[in-house]
């Protein structure tokens, strides 16, 4: 059984830095691309920033391009987001995906994604 689980949401101020960790188990890790969305209220789903399964090719949304950074450990079959300069608009439930193609795309759909966590709240006040 495939799980994914976030951690380190929690409540911070505009311009607060926090880091996000996702660990998986139940998969073949490094098979997989990794990504991580997030829903804010009332709003879709959206993509924030996905990493290739050699670690090496990263992409990001335009909205957290330069201030979030996506990495892995493959031994630890672990992802982080690394989430700075962090604005009120950041505020969102954070979930951690995988996608167990080997198809880079500029940017990630939900449909694309084959596994989800269950979410960690960031919330960022002004």
């Amino acid at each position: 059984q495939v799980q994914l689980v976030e951690s380190g949401g929690g409540l911070v101020q505009a311009g607060d830095s926090l880091r996000l960790s996702c660990a998986a188990s139940g998969l073949t890790f490094s098979n997989y691309i990794m990504g991580w969305f997030r829903q804010a209220p009332g709003k879709e789903r959206e993509f924030v920033a996905a990493i290739m399964r050699s670690a090496i090719i990263r992409s990001y949304a335009d909205s957290v391009k330069g201030r979030f950074t996506i990495s892995r450990d493959n031994a630890k079959n672990t992802v982080y987001l690394q989430m700075n300069s962090l604005k009120p608009e950041d505020t969102a439930v954070y979930y951690c995906a995988a996608d167990r193609s080997s198809y880079y795309r500029e940017s990630w759909r939900v449909d694309d994604m084959d596994y989800w966590g269950k979410g960690t709240l960031v919330t960022v006040s002004s």
